[in-house]
């Protein structure tokens, strides 16, 4: 093994809230490639963006706020949210010359000698003083299990693999989940399957009216409890409600969004409920969200019996070496920006206050 390469800090991810926080780094007389050095494994520029189906155009996109120190203008409405927020960020890295190392894995991080991490990745190790990590959700796609599952002859898919919509034009199509991608892909759907169906394990919540800083700053203290308690973390989304549009409205009246309750089992030609109700289907779509992409640090051990990383702030409880970004309360695309600069203040302070010895550099 070849030996660790030193540095001050690693970003692991280069979404919203890793380039946030190498852009404070950099303001803070951080040096790319000699004090500090991001990781991401994506293949080109655009965080989890990249991946979004082609029908997610840049109009549809909610809330998208820009990255600290340069704002996203005169975007199309019409073009993809992918190619739209790829080349902002390609952008954005070159203005601010942040130098993301790509594709890079990193498969673990552990503990060092000398008070340092070990992050190791498929580029080498770096041996490190402190670590933002960043690496959001999108990699790791939650799937529920329900007995039949195996036997259905349809196909399955999940909001990380969704084609579009005219992959499911003449089909019979499932949809579970009711945040915000549930239904979206079923407004989507219905205008081109032979049929659709909505199942959701709890009532949607609409949102009537404006979202206001309030109302956010609520629904950000409610994700930001559990993380503090060593939770899970839940989507903000998923406190806030569904937004009421135009659109929503329509579905509504036209009966697309008529939601039934979640199935009891799969069957080989469908779903099916305990009360005797069946429903046919070609495919199910899960549109069931995503888990935070942490197994690169388990040996560190910082998950509390709850099954989640206490944080405070943006810093773990267990190591104050290590601050999560885009995590819990901070997985919006305004919040992933907060997170990176107070990921950056807290590095700063952390080594300040424990400076390393000169024959140690």
């Amino acid at each position: 093994m070849h030996e660790a390469r030193d540095v001050d800090v690693v970003v692991i991810g280069a979404g919203q809230a890793g380039l946030s926080a190498a852009y404070h780094l950099r303001r803070s007389g951080f040096e790319p490639d000699r004090d500090f050095v991001v990781l991401d494994h994506a293949p080109r520029p655009g965080g989890a963006w990249q991946f979004r189906w082609a029908s997610l155009t840049y109009g549809k996109v909610h809330g998208m706020h820009a990255l600290p120190g340069k704002e996203l203008t005169g975007a199309d409405p019409a073009r993809p949210s992918s190619e739209v927020i790829g080349d902002y960020f390609a952008d954005y890295e070159e203005t601010f010359d942040l130098r993301v190392h790509r594709p890079v894995d990193v498969t673990a991080v552990r503990e060092g000698e000398g008070g340092r991490l070990l992050v190791e990745t498929s580029e080498g190790t770096y041996a490190t003083r402190a670590l933002v990590n960043a690496t959001g959700t999108w990699d790791r796609p939650f799937w529920p299990r329900y007995p039949g599952q195996e036997t259905f002859r349809g196909r399955q898919v999940h909001t990380a693999q969704y084609p579009g919509p005219e992959a499911f034009a003449g089909q019979r199509v499932v949809v579970v989940g009711g945040g915000a991608s549930g239904t979206q892909h079923l407004m989507e759907i219905a205008e081109h399957a032979a049929a659709t169906t909505w199942v959701t394990r709890r009532e949607p919540v609409w949102r009537e009216g404006p979202f206001g800083e309030v109302q956010g700053r609520a629904a950000v203290a409610l994700v930001e409890e559990r993380v503090r308690q060593g939770l899970p973390p839940q989507s903000v989304v998923s406190v806030t409600g569904l937004p009421l549009n135009d659109a929503v409205r329509a579905a509504r009246a036209s009966g697309v969004l008529e939601r039934l309750p979640m199935f009891d089992r799969i069957t080989p030609t469908g779903v099916a409920w305990d009360d005797g109700r069946t429903v046919d289907a070609d495919v199910i779509v899960w549109a069931t969200g995503f888990r935070a992409a942490i197994d690169h640090l388990a040996p560190l051990r910082l998950r509390e019996p709850g099954g989640g990383i206490r944080v405070e702030g943006t810093r773990t409880v267990r190591d104050p070496r290590i601050h999560l970004v885009g995590y819990g309360p901070s997985a919006s695309t305004i919040g992933a920006n907060r997170a990176g600069r107070a990921a950056a203040a807290g590095i700063r302070a952390l080594l300040r206050s424990s400076p390393e010895p000169v024959a140690a550099r």
